[in-house]
């Protein structure tokens, strides 16, 4: 069998082949999008969104959430590639950060190219993409709050989406939207009750004071 002859690669297997292969210090995020050849939105924010996904990992969730809220504001300005700033590209996932990557997105995606296939896709054009984009931008911000594994669920609901708008299978539009809307709801509401409890709290002692 020649080398054309061979079957292509899927998303996951090149990332699990990419991490094979880097050094210690890895590659930059313009180096890994262009070594996994990808130009949609779509893949760029399912390979950002695995760091994200993994549940107690702090820090790198935080620094790759701003090149996702910069790849999805591109979306919604209805950019047709995505484009990293130099800032953002430039920064580096060392060989530890890319295997855990790859094994996390196998062990806890691996399904998704199972069961993936062009549905609803009207989910995935143009303009449901900006209308999408929106709500991935909200959710791509909530990572950014400073609280233990507010980082997971959101990860999660962006990495179902992008493979959705990658495999143009709007169910898993869907399924991803739904996650996120639920998680950031919950966001809201335990924020609304804070404040509110608070106010309660500085009244009371005001009243006594």
């Amino acid at each position: 069998m020649t080398e054309t002859d061979q079957p292509q690669r899927t998303f996951l297997q090149s990332l699990e082949a990419m991490a094979t292969e880097a050094p210690e210090d890895g590659f930059t995020l313009h180096y890994i999008l262009d070594r996994l050849d990808e130009r949609a939105f779509g893949a760029a924010l399912f390979l950002l969104a695995l760091p994200c996904a993994i549940p107690f990992l702090y820090l790198v969730p935080q620094i790759v959430s701003l090149p996702m809220m910069a790849l999805t504001l591109q979306m919604l300005a209805g950019r047709s590639e995505p484009w990293l700033p130099e800032r953002f590209g430039t920064r580096k996932i060392d060989k530890a950060g890319l295997t855990r990557m790859s094994s996390f997105g196998r062990k806890w995606f691996g399904w998704l190219e199972r069961i993936s296939k062009p549905s609803l896709t009207w989910l995935t054009g143009k303009r449901s993409e900006r209308v999408i984009a929106l709500f991935l931008t909200i959710f791509c911000a909530s990572i950014l709050v400073p609280l233990p594994s507010t980082n997971t669920v959101p990860g999660i609901g962006v990495a179902i989406v992008s493979f959705g708008l990658m495999s143009r299978d709007g169910r898993l539009v869907i399924l991803g939207m739904l996650i996120g809307i639920a998680w950031v709801s919950l966001l809201i509401t335990a924020a609304a009750f804070g404040f509110e409890a608070a106010t309660d709290l500085i009244r009371t002692l005001l009243g006594r004071a």
